[in-house]
């Protein structure tokens, strides 16, 4: 299953976006132009689906700091959603607003898929706010429990601190099974050596209290050396967090700037190591990539159809796709970054050394 159709109202830096997502897609803009806040609204979608709407409404500090900064204070706030398997469409909506206590409530939600659908409403004209959405109650024997299932397979590994000591990152991978840890491990270790040549081994092992510790050997003439997480670079520990990502599940994979701390020309391959690694598994992930890198989107074998340009304009941003003349000079053989990421600076961004 993969995200065939996302629509956003009042959603942060969108009063309106109605845009068709690829099996793998780049994000480009400016700063604040929205990346992250689109990203963000498929993980709501799984939070919702995993813990809940309450939670999912407060880690994000409540339903005011969801709605679009030039909308009303009481506007709806709204998410829609297309799922396909190839053989059938499911589709989600949910409206949101908030009590008088600032609460988080559903104004309206409907799943429909196989030909069915379930709805409910809230607010006045009902018994009351509703607090929990459909998506809470359903479990994988449900007629729409598979959707409900497909949001939680969400995941972004690349978030803020994810692939950090004391984080999520290495207990996930110790409690993969050894056999397929091994043969993962393997697998990253392969590409690792030929970023950081003096890597000789990786490996992950626990302390006497039980704690997961990667192990990193590397070579050098003095000395054979071991190294845990806490000893390596930032730009290393995120090359393994994404790798292992890569592999740790099947449902869409959300990257945040996936070259930050990257050697560039590791940055410049990243777009067919992730490729190479999705064709490996058994089931294929969608792949949404936001990026500023001129390196990364060098790659020649990125679509017109998959880049994705965020705009600010008054009142929030609008996603854009690349015109027929993009995709003209991309067929005479200019790449992505030549064509869209101009596109993407601030207008003003010249001025920048005299104004200061």
């Amino acid at each position: 299953m993969r995200i065939e159709h996302l629509m956003l109202r009042n959603w942060r830096n969108f009063r309106t976006a109605d845009v068709d997502l690829p099996p793998r897609a780049f994000l480009i803009g400016p700063n604040a132009s929205g990346k992250t806040n689109l990203l963000d609204a498929l993980r709501f979608l799984r939070d919702v689906a995993h813990d809940g709407l309450q939670a999912a409404v407060a880690a994000r500090r409540g339903v005011h700091m969801l709605r679009n900064f030039a909308a009303s204070p009481d506007a709806d706030i709204e998410t829609a959603i297309a799922v396909t398997d190839d053989s059938e469409t499911w589709t989600y909506r949910l409206v949101l607003n908030h009590d008088s206590a600032m609460r988080g409530c559903v104004v309206q939600e409907m799943l429909s898929g196989l030909g069915e659908t379930i709805s409910q409403e809230g607010g006045l004209a009902t018994s009351g706010p509703t607090y929990q959405t459909l998506l809470e109650g359903l479990n994988v024997h449900d007629q729409f429990g598979p959707c409900a299932q497909f949001f939680k397979t969400i995941s972004s590994p690349l978030l803020v601190h994810d692939h950090l000591p004391g984080s999520g990152f290495l207990p996930r991978m110790w409690q993969t099974a050894e056999r397929t840890r091994i043969a993962r491990l393997k697998k990253i270790e392969r590409v690792l050596q030929i970023a950081l040549p003096q890597l000789s081994k990786l490996d992950i092992v626990a302390d006497e209290a039980g704690n997961p510790h990667l192990n990193v050997a590397y070579s050098d003439w003095r000395r054979h050396t071991v190294h845990d997480e806490r000893d390596l670079s930032d730009g290393t520990l995120r090359i393994v967090a994404l790798l292992w990502g890569m592999f740790d599940g099947e449902g869409p994979l959300l990257l945040e700037e996936p070259e930050s701390a990257l050697h560039h020309d590791v940055v410049a391959q990243l777009a067919q190591i992730l490729g190479q690694m999705n064709r490996q598994k058994r089931i294929q992930r969608q792949i949404l990539i936001s990026t500023h890198s001129e390196d990364l989107l060098r790659d020649g074998g990125i679509a017109a159809e998959e880049v994705l340009r965020l705009v600010p304009v008054k009142g929030g941003s609008i996603v854009a796709s690349a015109d027929d003349y993009d995709r003209q000079l991309m067929r005479e053989g200019m790449s992505v970054a030549e064509v869209m990421l101009p596109k993407s600076a601030p207008p003003r961004m010249a001025q920048l050394a005299v104004e200061l």
